[in-house]
């Protein structure tokens, strides 16, 4: 049932981002499944206790692929698919606690959640470099081929 409910809200989250950004309405259902794909491997791979910065990086990669199959798919831009998908994995709890620490003048603490919150946003953004790189050499080796 946890799968379910996993699921369901990234979905959701994602679907609801990308009406909250005007993302047209044509890519929203594409959106929406390269959100919770997304996601759903983020849950895998923490269950397979690979670490949140890998979980983020392979979620990343993920959502990257992902977008550029839509992209093409729907003959649009790729960020529009990349932007509303990575909404859930973005590290808003452990952000808030680190700005709350530091308010509270807990450093320590708040400098752990600093570096929750940098580990997370450097994985998710080398993420997105592997599948630009990876995209750029596909499209280097098709237009040699032809």
């Amino acid at each position: 049932m946890n799968v379910v409910i996993n699921l369901v809200f990234s979905y959701l989250s994602t679907v609801t981002f990308g009406i909250i950004t005007n993302i047209p309405r044509k890519a929203l259902n594409a959106c929406g499944i390269t959100g919770a794909a997304g996601w759903m491997l983020f849950i895998a791979a923490k269950h397979l206790e690979a670490g949140e910065v890998f979980a983020n990086f392979f979620s990343a990669v993920c959502i990257g692929l992902l977008s550029v199959y839509f992209s093409r798919k729907k003959k649009m831009p790729t960020i529009l698919f990349n932007i509303p998908s990575i909404v859930p994995l973005v590290p808003g709890g452990p952000a808030y606690q680190a700005i709350r620490s530091f308010v509270l003048g807990s450093y320590m603490s708040g400098f752990q959640y600093a570096m929750t919150v940098i580990m997370t946003a450097a994985s998710l953004a080398a993420g997105f470099m592997v599948t630009n790189l990876v995209e750029r050499i596909l499209k280097r080796y098709h237009t040699k081929r032809t």
